[in-house]
Protein backbone atom coordinates (compact mmCIF):
# COMPACT_ATOMS: atom_id res chain seq x y z
CA UNK A 1 0.00 0.00 0.00
CA UNK A 2 1.84 3.42 -0.52
CA UNK A 3 -0.26 5.59 1.63
CA UNK A 4 -2.18 5.08 4.68
CA UNK A 5 -4.63 7.67 5.94
CA UNK A 6 -5.50 7.61 9.84
CA UNK A 7 -9.32 9.21 9.93
CA UNK A 8 -12.18 9.22 7.42
CA UNK A 9 -13.52 13.10 7.66
CA UNK A 10 -13.60 15.35 4.40
CA UNK A 11 -10.25 16.22 4.75
CA UNK A 12 -8.97 12.40 5.27
CA UNK A 13 -11.63 11.55 2.09
CA UNK A 14 -10.73 14.16 -0.12
CA UNK A 15 -7.24 13.33 0.28
CA UNK A 16 -7.50 9.83 -0.61
CA UNK A 17 -9.80 10.24 -3.43
CA UNK A 18 -6.99 12.76 -4.86
CA UNK A 19 -4.03 10.32 -4.14
CA UNK A 20 -6.46 7.55 -5.83
CA UNK A 21 -7.08 9.75 -9.02
CA UNK A 22 -3.19 10.24 -9.55
CA UNK A 23 -2.52 5.92 -9.31
CA UNK A 24 -1.90 5.53 -6.06
CA UNK A 25 -3.20 2.51 -3.87
CA UNK A 26 -4.86 3.68 -0.24
CA UNK A 27 -6.22 2.61 2.58
CA UNK A 28 -7.78 5.14 5.01
CA UNK A 29 -8.80 3.64 8.65
CA UNK A 30 -11.60 5.75 10.43
CA UNK A 31 -12.41 4.67 13.97
CA UNK A 32 -16.27 5.54 13.42
CA UNK A 33 -18.32 5.73 10.60
CA UNK A 34 -16.99 7.84 7.41
CA UNK A 35 -17.66 11.75 7.35
CA UNK A 36 -19.82 11.22 10.83
CA UNK A 37 -18.19 13.98 12.64
CA UNK A 38 -17.10 17.63 11.96
CA UNK A 39 -17.57 17.28 8.35
CA UNK A 40 -21.02 15.73 8.55
CA UNK A 41 -22.38 18.75 11.15
CA UNK A 42 -21.38 21.90 9.48
CA UNK A 43 -23.19 24.68 7.27
CA UNK A 44 -20.60 24.27 3.82
CA UNK A 45 -20.02 27.65 3.76
CA UNK A 46 -18.12 28.64 1.00
CA UNK A 47 -16.21 32.22 0.64
CA UNK A 48 -14.46 33.47 -1.91
CA UNK A 49 -10.91 34.40 -2.77
CA UNK A 50 -8.26 35.23 -5.04
CA UNK A 51 -4.78 33.54 -4.79
CA UNK A 52 -2.83 36.28 -6.48
CA UNK A 53 -4.12 39.17 -3.87
CA UNK A 54 -4.10 36.60 -0.78
CA UNK A 55 -1.54 38.11 2.10
CA UNK A 56 -1.76 35.38 4.85
CA UNK A 57 -1.29 31.85 5.33
CA UNK A 58 -5.20 31.20 6.20
CA UNK A 59 -5.89 34.18 3.48
CA UNK A 60 -3.60 31.61 0.89
CA UNK A 61 -4.98 28.32 1.94
CA UNK A 62 -8.87 29.59 1.42
CA UNK A 63 -8.08 31.43 -2.11
CA UNK A 64 -6.46 28.26 -3.18
CA UNK A 65 -9.16 26.19 -2.55
CA UNK A 66 -12.12 28.58 -3.56
CA UNK A 67 -10.08 28.24 -6.53
CA UNK A 68 -10.53 24.35 -6.78
CA UNK A 69 -13.80 24.16 -5.96
CA UNK A 70 -16.13 24.65 -9.15
CA UNK A 71 -14.23 21.76 -10.29
CA UNK A 72 -13.72 19.53 -7.70
CA UNK A 73 -17.55 19.47 -7.20
CA UNK A 74 -18.22 18.99 -10.99
CA UNK A 75 -15.52 16.36 -11.22
CA UNK A 76 -17.04 14.39 -8.23
CA UNK A 77 -20.72 14.91 -9.30
CA UNK A 78 -19.38 13.47 -13.00
CA UNK A 79 -17.68 10.60 -11.32
CA UNK A 80 -20.38 9.66 -8.99
CA UNK A 81 -23.53 10.89 -10.36
CA UNK A 82 -24.27 11.80 -6.32
CA UNK A 83 -25.18 15.75 -6.58
CA UNK A 84 -23.34 17.74 -3.75
CA UNK A 85 -25.42 20.84 -3.40
CA UNK A 86 -22.02 23.22 -4.43
CA UNK A 87 -23.89 26.18 -5.62
CA UNK A 88 -22.80 30.19 -5.78
CA UNK A 89 -25.60 31.43 -3.45
CA UNK A 90 -23.74 34.75 -2.41
CA UNK A 91 -22.99 35.90 0.87
CA UNK A 92 -24.28 38.83 3.12
CA UNK A 93 -21.76 40.11 5.87
CA UNK A 94 -23.90 42.41 8.35
CA UNK A 95 -23.65 43.70 11.75
CA UNK A 96 -25.47 43.08 14.87
CA UNK A 97 -28.59 44.72 15.32
CA UNK A 98 -27.79 47.92 17.68
CA UNK A 99 -24.01 47.68 17.72
CA UNK A 100 -22.92 50.98 18.01
CA UNK A 101 -22.77 52.40 14.22
CA UNK A 102 -19.06 54.00 14.98
CA UNK A 103 -17.47 50.53 15.65
CA UNK A 104 -19.58 48.59 12.60
CA UNK A 105 -18.59 51.24 10.27
CA UNK A 106 -15.10 50.93 11.80
CA UNK A 107 -15.08 46.79 11.60
CA UNK A 108 -16.83 46.60 8.20
CA UNK A 109 -14.26 49.41 6.28
CA UNK A 110 -11.27 47.14 7.50
CA UNK A 111 -13.19 44.22 6.57
CA UNK A 112 -14.37 45.32 3.32
CA UNK A 113 -10.75 47.05 2.32
CA UNK A 114 -9.41 42.93 3.16
CA UNK A 115 -11.39 41.53 -0.16
CA UNK A 116 -10.88 44.23 -2.48
CA UNK A 117 -7.14 44.18 -1.52
CA UNK A 118 -7.35 40.55 -2.20
CA UNK A 119 -9.49 41.03 -5.69
CA UNK A 120 -12.71 39.24 -4.56
CA UNK A 121 -15.88 41.51 -5.51
CA UNK A 122 -17.54 42.82 -2.87
CA UNK A 123 -19.84 45.58 -2.58
CA UNK A 124 -20.79 47.85 0.72
CA UNK A 125 -24.85 47.96 1.52
CA UNK A 126 -26.62 50.18 4.22
CA UNK A 127 -29.89 50.69 5.60
CA UNK A 128 -32.74 49.95 2.85
CA UNK A 129 -29.94 49.13 0.59
CA UNK A 130 -29.18 45.96 2.90
CA UNK A 131 -33.50 45.01 2.39
CA UNK A 132 -33.27 45.42 -1.19
CA UNK A 133 -31.10 42.17 -0.96
CA UNK A 134 -32.79 40.32 1.73
CA UNK A 135 -35.82 42.24 2.19
CA UNK A 136 -36.81 39.81 5.66
CA UNK A 137 -33.95 41.02 7.66
CA UNK A 138 -35.22 43.21 10.62
CA UNK A 139 -35.27 46.70 10.47
CA UNK A 140 -32.35 47.55 13.27
CA UNK A 141 -29.71 45.54 11.14
CA UNK A 142 -28.39 48.64 9.45
CA UNK A 143 -24.66 48.21 8.27
CA UNK A 144 -23.25 45.12 5.99
CA UNK A 145 -21.65 44.10 2.64
CA UNK A 146 -22.13 41.76 -0.38
CA UNK A 147 -19.93 38.61 -1.30
CA UNK A 148 -22.04 38.26 -4.70
CA UNK A 149 -19.58 35.19 -5.27
CA UNK A 150 -19.61 33.16 -1.96
CA UNK A 151 -20.88 29.49 -2.68
CA UNK A 152 -21.98 26.52 -0.01
CA UNK A 153 -21.71 22.71 -0.37
CA UNK A 154 -24.30 20.58 1.23
CA UNK A 155 -21.67 18.48 3.95
CA UNK A 156 -23.69 14.80 4.08
CA UNK A 157 -23.93 15.05 0.05
CA UNK A 158 -20.37 15.83 -0.14
CA UNK A 159 -19.20 13.31 2.51
CA UNK A 160 -21.33 10.27 0.40
CA UNK A 161 -19.92 11.65 -2.74
CA UNK A 162 -16.59 11.24 -1.73
CA UNK A 163 -17.07 7.91 -0.47
CA UNK A 164 -18.72 6.75 -3.60
CA UNK A 165 -15.67 8.50 -5.31
CA UNK A 166 -12.94 6.78 -3.44
CA UNK A 167 -14.89 3.61 -3.36
CA UNK A 168 -15.26 3.78 -7.53
CA UNK A 169 -11.37 4.54 -7.47
CA UNK A 170 -10.06 1.88 -5.58
CA UNK A 171 -10.11 2.81 -1.90
CA UNK A 172 -9.67 0.87 0.84
CA UNK A 173 -11.93 1.92 3.51
CA UNK A 174 -12.04 0.30 6.93
CA UNK A 175 -14.31 2.18 9.07
CA UNK A 176 -15.06 1.53 12.90
CA UNK A 177 -11.36 0.48 13.12
CA UNK A 178 -9.41 2.76 15.91
CA UNK A 179 -5.81 2.82 15.45
CA UNK A 180 -4.48 2.05 18.79
CA UNK A 181 -0.40 2.40 17.74
CA UNK A 182 2.15 2.67 15.45
CA UNK A 183 4.91 0.09 14.85
CA UNK A 184 8.11 2.22 14.27
CA UNK A 185 11.43 1.61 13.18
CA UNK A 186 14.09 4.43 13.38
CA UNK A 187 12.62 7.76 11.53
CA UNK A 188 9.96 5.39 9.62
CA UNK A 189 6.33 4.22 10.47
CA UNK A 190 6.40 0.13 9.38
CA UNK A 191 2.86 0.23 10.10
CA UNK A 192 -0.61 1.69 12.49
CA UNK A 193 -2.07 -1.25 14.85
CA UNK A 194 -5.93 -0.68 14.92
CA UNK A 195 -8.38 -3.02 17.00
CA UNK A 196 -8.52 -5.38 14.21
CA UNK A 197 -5.55 -5.91 13.09
CA UNK A 198 -1.90 -4.23 11.05
CA UNK A 199 -2.15 -1.55 8.14
CA UNK A 200 1.06 -1.58 6.51
CA UNK A 201 2.01 1.18 3.98
CA UNK A 202 4.89 3.30 2.14
CA UNK A 203 3.51 6.26 4.09
CA UNK A 204 1.23 7.70 6.62
CA UNK A 205 -0.92 10.53 7.16
CA UNK A 206 -2.99 11.72 10.62
CA UNK A 207 -6.18 13.17 9.20
CA UNK A 208 -7.92 12.72 12.49
CA UNK A 209 -9.53 16.11 13.08
CA UNK A 210 -10.36 16.86 16.73
CA UNK A 211 -8.74 13.03 17.80
CA UNK A 212 -6.09 14.03 15.83
CA UNK A 213 -3.63 14.68 19.11
CA UNK A 214 -4.97 11.27 20.55
CA UNK A 215 -3.97 9.55 17.59
CA UNK A 216 -0.27 11.22 17.24
CA UNK A 217 0.35 10.26 20.99
CA UNK A 218 0.51 7.15 20.30
CA UNK A 219 3.56 7.42 17.65
CA UNK A 220 5.17 9.94 20.68
CA UNK A 221 4.26 13.23 19.33
CA UNK A 222 2.01 15.77 21.20
CA UNK A 223 0.39 18.72 19.49
CA UNK A 224 -1.80 21.00 20.32
CA UNK A 225 -5.47 19.89 19.04
CA UNK A 226 -7.91 20.18 20.99
CA UNK A 227 -12.25 19.59 20.50
CA UNK A 228 -14.10 23.11 20.03
CA UNK A 229 -18.12 22.20 20.45
CA UNK A 230 -20.37 23.58 17.76
CA UNK A 231 -24.19 23.18 18.22
CA UNK A 232 -26.50 24.11 15.37
CA UNK A 233 -30.33 24.46 14.81
CA UNK A 234 -32.09 23.76 11.29
CA UNK A 235 -35.17 25.28 10.67
CA UNK A 236 -37.99 24.64 7.81
CA UNK A 237 -39.67 27.27 6.66
CA UNK A 238 -41.78 27.19 3.97
CA UNK A 239 -41.18 29.42 1.52
CA UNK A 240 -37.54 30.32 2.42
CA UNK A 241 -37.40 34.04 3.45
CA UNK A 242 -33.84 34.17 2.49
CA UNK A 243 -31.52 33.80 -0.46
CA UNK A 244 -28.09 34.38 0.48
CA UNK A 245 -25.87 33.70 3.12
CA UNK A 246 -26.14 35.78 5.71
CA UNK A 247 -23.30 36.02 8.38
CA UNK A 248 -22.91 37.98 11.42
CA UNK A 249 -19.61 37.32 13.61
CA UNK A 250 -18.87 33.79 14.28
CA UNK A 251 -22.84 32.93 13.58
CA UNK A 252 -24.79 32.79 10.37
CA UNK A 253 -28.19 31.43 8.86
CA UNK A 254 -27.56 29.17 5.44
CA UNK A 255 -30.17 28.82 3.43
CA UNK A 256 -30.88 25.80 1.39
CA UNK A 257 -32.78 25.13 -1.73
CA UNK A 258 -35.66 23.00 -0.25
CA UNK A 259 -36.63 26.08 2.28
CA UNK A 260 -34.54 24.49 5.13
CA UNK A 261 -32.00 26.96 6.61
CA UNK A 262 -29.08 26.57 9.00
CA UNK A 263 -28.40 28.30 11.81
CA UNK A 264 -24.92 28.04 13.71
CA UNK A 265 -22.77 28.23 15.43
CA UNK A 266 -21.39 27.74 19.04
CA UNK A 267 -17.74 27.92 20.08
CA UNK A 268 -17.44 25.80 23.25
CA UNK A 269 -14.20 24.35 24.69
CA UNK A 270 -15.93 21.31 26.44
CA UNK A 271 -13.90 18.21 25.87
CA UNK A 272 -15.32 15.57 23.38
CA UNK A 273 -19.06 16.60 24.44
CA UNK A 274 -21.53 16.54 21.29
CA UNK A 275 -24.56 17.16 23.22
CA UNK A 276 -26.75 20.32 22.46
CA UNK A 277 -28.12 22.71 25.14
CA UNK A 278 -30.88 24.55 25.93
CA UNK A 279 -28.78 27.78 26.34
CA UNK A 280 -26.63 27.06 22.61
CA UNK A 281 -29.52 26.19 20.92
CA UNK A 282 -31.49 28.99 22.86
CA UNK A 283 -29.02 31.33 21.63
CA UNK A 284 -28.85 30.63 18.30
CA UNK A 285 -32.57 30.60 17.79
CA UNK A 286 -32.37 34.41 19.33
CA UNK A 287 -29.57 35.51 16.99
CA UNK A 288 -31.84 34.23 13.92
CA UNK A 289 -34.90 35.96 15.09
CA UNK A 290 -33.00 38.94 15.86
CA UNK A 291 -31.72 39.19 12.01
CA UNK A 292 -34.70 37.66 10.27
CA UNK A 293 -37.73 38.28 12.59
CA UNK A 294 -40.04 35.90 10.18
CA UNK A 295 -38.39 32.74 10.89
CA UNK A 296 -40.43 32.46 14.12
CA UNK A 297 -42.74 30.57 12.37
CA UNK A 298 -40.37 28.55 11.46
CA UNK A 299 -40.51 24.59 12.59
CA UNK A 300 -37.10 23.82 14.15
CA UNK A 301 -36.46 20.36 12.42
CA UNK A 302 -33.33 19.49 14.17
CA UNK A 303 -30.61 20.20 16.40
CA UNK A 304 -27.22 19.06 16.70
CA UNK A 305 -23.84 19.60 17.87
CA UNK A 306 -19.95 19.12 15.93
CA UNK A 307 -16.54 19.03 17.36
CA UNK A 308 -13.97 21.33 15.39
CA UNK A 309 -10.33 20.20 15.64
CA UNK A 310 -9.21 23.46 17.11
CA UNK A 311 -5.32 24.42 16.60
CA UNK A 312 -3.55 27.06 18.42
CA UNK A 313 -3.91 29.24 15.79
CA UNK A 314 -6.62 28.74 13.68
CA UNK A 315 -4.53 27.40 10.93
CA UNK A 316 -3.95 23.55 10.19
CA UNK A 317 -0.86 21.65 10.27
CA UNK A 318 0.07 20.83 7.37
CA UNK A 319 2.90 18.56 6.17
CA UNK A 320 5.66 16.18 7.69
CA UNK A 321 5.86 15.53 11.21
CA UNK A 322 9.40 16.21 12.75
CA UNK A 323 11.40 13.23 13.56
CA UNK A 324 9.98 10.74 10.87
CA UNK A 325 10.73 10.10 7.11
CA UNK A 326 7.23 8.57 6.06
CA UNK A 327 4.68 10.36 8.95
CA UNK A 328 2.67 13.40 7.96
CA UNK A 329 -0.35 15.26 8.96
CA UNK A 330 -2.96 17.53 8.05
CA UNK A 331 -5.62 18.24 10.96
CA UNK A 332 -5.97 21.46 12.62
CA UNK A 333 -8.78 23.24 10.55
CA UNK A 334 -11.08 24.27 13.19
CA UNK A 335 -13.91 26.60 11.17
CA UNK A 336 -12.42 26.10 7.83
CA UNK A 337 -12.09 21.73 7.01
CA UNK A 338 -14.84 21.61 4.22
CA UNK A 339 -14.26 25.23 2.98
CA UNK A 340 -9.81 24.01 2.38
CA UNK A 341 -10.68 20.25 1.92
CA UNK A 342 -9.87 20.60 -1.89
CA UNK A 343 -6.72 22.57 -1.43
CA UNK A 344 -5.29 20.86 1.43
CA UNK A 345 -6.11 17.50 -0.25
CA UNK A 346 -4.41 18.68 -3.30
CA UNK A 347 -1.09 20.17 -1.42
CA UNK A 348 -0.75 17.07 0.58
CA UNK A 349 -1.00 14.51 -2.46
CA UNK A 350 2.07 16.72 -4.11
CA UNK A 351 3.71 16.49 -0.88
CA UNK A 352 3.03 12.50 -0.88
CA UNK A 353 4.23 12.16 -4.27
CA UNK A 354 7.19 13.92 -3.89
CA UNK A 355 6.03 16.48 -5.85
CA UNK A 356 7.12 20.75 -4.70
CA UNK A 357 3.44 22.08 -2.92
CA UNK A 358 1.89 24.56 -5.27
CA UNK A 359 1.81 26.64 -2.02
CA UNK A 360 4.49 26.67 0.62
CA UNK A 361 3.60 24.37 3.74
CA UNK A 362 6.21 26.03 6.00
CA UNK A 363 3.31 28.83 7.75
CA UNK A 364 1.26 25.66 8.35
CA UNK A 365 3.93 23.53 10.05
CA UNK A 366 2.86 21.17 13.13
CA UNK A 367 5.90 22.30 14.67
CA UNK A 368 3.66 25.48 15.99
CA UNK A 369 1.54 23.12 17.85
CA UNK A 370 4.01 20.60 19.13
CA UNK A 371 4.65 20.31 22.83
CA UNK A 372 8.56 21.00 23.66
CA UNK A 373 9.47 21.39 19.95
Amino acid sequence: MDVAIVGGGVIGLSLAWSLAGQGRSVVVVEQGDFGRESSWAGAGMLPPGRLKGATTAEARLRAFSAGLWDGWAAALQSETGVDTGYRRCGGLHVTAPGEVRASNESTLFHEIREWVREGVEVHERRGEALREVEPALAPAVQDGYLLPTMAQVRNPRLVRALVAGCVMRGVELISGTPVIGFRRTGDRIAAVETSSGTVSADRFCVTGGAWSRQILAQAGVDVQVEPVRGQIVLLNAQPCPIRHVIECGPRYLVPRSDGRILVGATEERVGFDRRTTAGGIGGLIDFALSLVPSLASASIERTWAGLRPGSIDGLPYLGVVPGFDNLFVAAGHHRNGLLMSPGTAHLMQQLLSDERPEIALEPYSIRRGMNGA
